[in-house]
């Protein structure tokens, strides 16, 4: 079996489910028909008597068996390697390439490659580069002498340039990333909840911190330089939408937040939010379902480092034996919303 599905049992409940983050694990083999498909396959389910699963393609070929015309299982490797090198051209190009550029390079359609890249990914070939494009600038940022410098150092052609492709999403005014939040408004406060003391803190589009028990003397060594105000009549309705999210975890998808990471981290925390409520995934599917299979551990580093707690539900990834796992704010917490999820 695969490094994901370590049981039949977990290969046939991605079956069931069409969960596109185990295509490439494994292959289902039926043995009435004589094909293997990809998880995935949009085809009718075969009787679970009649489906045997395989590491790959060439180990169902060996016991006879022929790839699945409609999904193609096959075709993942060329498209995985498709991916990964238009990754590398991305980052490698001085200037942005179309998406027309990278389809070509890659021999499929534009609208087909868009698609592909999109569901390996996480986003768009131009929302990856703009992605890419930011992380250096907040790199950059944090170790140039001065804003202008690092604006050119990540590649932008001006300020302009910069400050358009930033607006809404570096949250804080781009000096506050050279010196620790000066600039930011802050608004925070500590509330009782049922799971304990919970940390609500946000900038003016969004969420920047969702903790359980940490205070505001927390908050100020992340934001050393920002100007911290507690409650705040502005603050109240967010804070309000925040705890309701909090004590029915599953309802906060309207709730802005403003966090920022890794091009990687943001494609683990934008796949964590894509799980549905109650559900759950491995470390391996996450990573998987972002189009880095063999980065599990990257993918539980990403999710680590997540800092709006709830919102970002790091709460639905388990291990792969099916087991709960560590949680940073206790198994007991971990273990309370993924069962309100299921209720």
């Amino acid at each position: 079996m695969t490094e994901v599905a370590t049981t039949d049992e977990q290969a046939w409940a991605a079956v069931q489910a069409r969960d596109r983050a185990f295509d490439g694990r494994f292959v289902t083999g039926v043995l009435t028909t004589g094909i293997y498909c990809r998880p995935s396959c949009a085809a009718r389910h075969p009787r679970r008597e009649n489906v045997r699963f395989f590491s790959d393609g060439a180990q169902a070929q060996a016991q006879g068996l022929r790839p699945c015309r409609r999904c193609r299982p096959d075709d993942l490797a060329r498209d995985e390697r498709a991916i990964l090198t238009a990754i590398a051209a991305i980052r490698d190009a001085g200037e942005a390439l179309s998406l027309g550029e990278l389809a070509l390079s890659a021999g499929y359609s534009p609208t087909h490659f868009q698609r592909l890249f999109t569901r390996h990914t996480g986003l768009s070939p131009a929302g990856y580069a703009r992605a890419l494009r930011a992380e250096r600038a907040a790199q950059a940022l944090s170790e140039a002498a001065t804003v202008t410098e690092a604006i050119y150092d990540a590649g932008f052609s001006g300020p302009s340039r910069f400050y358009a492709a930033s607006d809404g999403r570096l949250g804080m005014a781009a000096s506050a990333w050279v010196d620790g939040g000066r600039g930011a408004e802050i608004h925070w406060a500590v509330v009782p909840t049922s799971m304990g003391p919970l940390l609500v803190a946000a900038t003016d589009k969004g969420v920047c911190r969702l903790s359980f028990a940490e205070d505001g003397a927390a908050l100020g060594q992340r934001f050393p330089r920002a100007t911290l105000i507690e409650g705040g009549d502005s603050f109240a309705a967010l804070l309000a939408d925040v705890v309701a999210a909090v004590e029915s975890p599953g309802t906060g998808d309207h709730i802005p937040i403003d966090v920022r990471g890794t091009v990687f981290q943001e494609a683990v925390w934008q796949a964590l939010r894509a799980i549905p409520p109650g559900e759950t995934r491995s470390y391996a599917a996450i990573a998987a379902s972002i189009g880095y299979p063999r980065a599990v551990r990257a993918a539980g580093s990403a999710n680590g480092a997540n800092h709006v707690a709830v919102l970002i539900p790091c709460h639905r990834v388990i291990r792969a034996d099916g087991k709960l796992g560590g949680y940073a704010y206790g198994e007991d917490i971990k273990r309370e919303l993924l069962a309100r999820e299921r209720a």
